[in-house]
């Protein structure tokens, strides 16, 4: 039987990530907002309208997800669904009054973990832990490319 490495670089980069989404969960939980929810919110604030294939590229969901959480921002008023001018089987999200005005209010979570997780960091510190992972992940993302 092989003993998981609970101290390595994987095991740090996994603890990181469930720490991080634990407290953009709270600081979203007062909004009524969960984390994939508050991406979408993202993605059309930044980018204005957008097709839904492109929104579940970007996000790396699943399509039927997605189309949950994209049910449920309409349903809440913050996002509309509409039938793409160029191809109407297509659906194009776009952000409502009501969301901007929520987005204009909710504090930026990523902002706020990546202060806390980074203070006191030495800049150089984080220039490599950020090469190291961003070299880790792609090779990750290429070799479940090849092996597909």
């Amino acid at each position: 039987m092989r003993t998981p490495d609970l101290d390595g670089a994987g095991a740090w980069a996994k603890r990181y990530f469930l720490a991080s989404r634990a407290l953009m969960d709270s600081v979203l939980r007062p909004y009524d907002l969960g984390h994939t929810q508050w991406y979408v919110l993202q993605l059309l604030a930044v980018n204005g309208p957008l097709n839904q294939r492109e929104v579940t590229r970007l996000l790396e969901v699943e399509r039927a997800t997605l189309s949950t959480i994209t049910g449920v921002l309409v349903r809440k008023g913050l996002i509309e669904q509409l039938a793409d001018d160029a191809d109407q089987r297509q659906k194009v999200l776009r952000i409502t009054a009501a969301g901007t005005e929520l987005w204009n209010t909710i504090p930026d979570p990523i902002e706020l973990i990546t202060a806390v997780a980074f203070a006191g960091v030495d800049p150089t510190d984080l220039a490599t832990a950020q090469r190291v992972l961003s070299e880790a992940t792609q090779r990750l993302v290429n070799h479940r490319t090849e092996n597909k």
